[in-house]
């Protein structure tokens, strides 16, 4: 039998790993590539909640709303301020929306009929509302079949408020008034005053109602359809006097064919510094102001009013955007959707008193 030659020095031969050798080295290799397997669940796992707590911080947006056009529809004719600015607001939605946001005017009946149309509406987000604050004492002054009429507290989403208005009362030159007091005088003398008002049941007739009370006065409303004639009419000597919004007038102030006289809410307004307002008159409860505010029919998703209401919060913070409102007399407001629910439900109980105290209709 032939031997095996000796190993020489230094190439001894490496012996083989052992079953069990094996074994260990593959349950090694195994647990590192589960720790690190579970390092990254694990890091993973935390920045899953780290954007789930930081979404949180934002409200929730609707992923797949707008996916057509939107149609924002206002009550009333074109030309008027409510129009003007649902067509501003169009634009700025259109540009951070993606999509088309279009305005459509349904006129008539003091603002139902396209308040009614939007409260039948889909409630989808693609028909919305812009509306002054007539809207919310609309049904009160018009006879209309009440089972067809819409409710404002009721049968709406709020989105957000979207502007206030003062109103204010105004006198033509022809008048020879400059303040409260030169009215009153002549006014608790006997002499037959009139004021003017874009209509009968707006809220300047109200409030001009709400002044003859509050200062122990007649002066009688003479109702105009529309802004325009009124003014017209202030500015020819027709009436002495007028409760109005600041843009129409404004552009007869500086001549001195109109002065302003006092602002109709509890505090002045910048638009007109120095008229002293109800509250330093002695009229403490008398607080009336124009507004508007963007609404979807009731049903609308909560994530659709909020995406809404976020966008129109930036659209009311900027600039051009604030100063093209200040040319309708109007200041830019926003407010959450709860906000202008509020508001709506309040002045909707508080005219529908005041409108049945004085018998007020719409003509």
């Amino acid at each position: 039998m032939r031997r095996r030659p000796a190993p020489r020095l230094g190439h001894e031969p490496r012996p083989r790993p052992s079953a069990t050798l094996l074994s260990t080295q593959m349950v090694i290799m195994m647990f590192t590539q589960l720790q690190s397997s579970r390092r990254a669940t694990l890091a993973l796992a935390a920045a899953l909640a780290t954007a789930g707590a930081l979404s949180t911080s934002f409200p929730a947006m609707a992923a797949n709303y707008p996916a057509k056009p939107i149609t924002i529809v206002v009550a009333y004719g074109a030309g008027g301020d409510t129009d003007a600015m649902a067509r501003l607001f169009g634009e700025k939605l259109t540009q951070r929306l993606g999509q088309p946001v279009i305005v459509e005017n349904r006129a008539g009946a003091s603002g139902i009929i396209g308040s009614n149309y939007v409260a039948r509406a889909k409630p989808d987000g693609y028909t919305l509302l812009l509306a002054p604050s007539t809207f919310s004492m609309a049904t009160h002054v018009v006879k209309t079949n009440s089972a067809d009429t819409y409710n404002p507290a009721r049968d709406f989403a709020p989105i957000t408020q979207t502007a206030s208005q003062p109103l204010l009362l105004v006198a033509g030159q022809a008048s020879g008034y400059t303040s409260v007091a030169q009215v009153l005088k002549d006014a608790k003398a006997g002499k037959a005053l009139t004021y003017a008002s874009p209509g009968s049941g707006s809220p300047m007739h109200i409030l001009g109602e709400l002044f003859n009370q509050a200062a122990g006065v007649k002066i009688t409303h003479v109702p105009y359809k529309g802004v325009a004639p009124a003014v017209n009419d202030l500015l020819g000597g027709h009436v002495a006097l007028s409760w109005m919004t600041y843009g129409p007038v404004e552009p007869y102030l500086a001549s001195g064919k109109i002065h302003i006289l006092a602002n109709g809410a509890a505090e002045r307004t910048p638009l007109a510094p120095d008229a002293p307002s109800m509250a330093e008159l002695g009229y403490k409860n008398i607080d009336i102001a124009a507004w508007q505010g963007l609404y979807a029919p009731k049903g609308t998703p909560a994530e659709v009013v909020r995406t809404l209401n976020g966008h129109m919060a930036e659209i009311l913070k900027m600039p051009d955007v604030v100063a093209k409102m200040r040319v309708f007399g109007a200041f830019a407001k926003a407010s959450t959707p709860e906000a202008l629910g509020k508001l709506t439900a309040d002045e909707y109980a508080f005219f529908g008193k005041v409108v049945k105290e004085f018998g007020i209709q719409a003509d």
